[in-house]
């Protein structure tokens, strides 16, 4: 009897990535759960009574090349090779350059959203290129398309996904390794309930999930999730800057890490 699919997924203690453990689950996967709260997981993974073959979880840290590596390691000796991987650990938060510390929170921000995916990603690529398939799907966000106050790390960080995931779909052409680009609009997760400015097309975490694992099933480039978020986002893009910014006059900025509560969601 052949063996059920693999997905690898990281940032799955919460969020957009428990949401897609559960499409997953649904749909007949085994799972490798990666994410700083290991009992988080282990305790989502026991109330529905999943078993050690259908359900692994790895405690680790994306921004730790060593911990995500050893955690991919792991997963690659105990359950083999995933069809899927999915990058979704990442951290959200405001930043004002005129702040020192500030600087800070930009890099922590690109250590967990940028180098933390390409390090998510990095265990897997050579054996799936052997292999001639499998899913390297990173998450990005529409808020990557254009840059918004108080959220130029979060802003500048997803942007460099996209252009990351681009640069990866290149090199990988041909290969039958799939690089999928997802943009989530505005989802329901406990990240975003901090948000304190209107979030247009908000979307339940469980619907996202269902079009984002069709996506990627179906190895497509780019998808912006829901499809409101799409023509917005191809209407930002061609916006001049002038009106751009004139929208943008007066509306709540991204609050600072000092008034944030939680941390990264992974």
């Amino acid at each position: 009897m052949p063996m059920s699919p693999l997905v690898f997924i990281t940032g799955a203690s919460s969020g957009i990535g428990q949401a897609l453990a559960q499409q997953y689950f649904f749909e007949g996967w085994r799972l490798a759960l990666v994410g700083r709260r290991a009992h988080l997981m282990q305790a989502w993974a026991q109330e529905r009574g999943l078993t050690p073959a259908q359900c692994r979880v790895y405690g680790a840290d994306v921004a730790d090349h060593d911990s995500i590596i050893g955690a991919a390691q792991a997963c690659l000796a105990e359950l083999g090779l995933p069809d899927v991987v999915v990058a979704n650990a990442g951290i959200s938060l405001g930043m004002d350059s005129v702040e020192r510390e500030d600087l800070k929170v930009m890099a922590q921000t690109f250590a967990v959203n940028n180098v933390g995916l390409a390090a998510t990603f990095h265990p897997f690529i050579s054996a799936m290129r052997e292999r001639g398939s499998g899913r390297l799907v990173g998450l990005a966000s529409v808020a990557g398309i254009r840059g918004l106050p108080g959220h130029g790390a979060y802003c500048a960080s997803k942007a460099a996904v996209i252009s990351y995931c681009e640069s990866l779909r290149g090199e990988l052409r041909g290969s039958g390794v799939k690089v999928v680009t997802l943009s989530p609009g505005y989802i329901d997760t406990p990240l975003t309930r901090q948000n304190r400015y209107a979030m247009p097309f908000l979307m339940p975490a469980p619907d996202f999930a269902k079009q984002a694992v069709k996506s990627i099933a179906l190895g497509e480039s780019h998808r912006v999730i829901p499809w409101q978020m799409a023509w917005v986002a191809r209407l930002l893009r061609v916006l001049p800057d002038a009106w751009f910014d004139r929208i943008l006059q007066g509306k709540p900025r991204k609050h600072r890490v000092p008034s944030q509560k939680g941390g990264p969601k992974n």
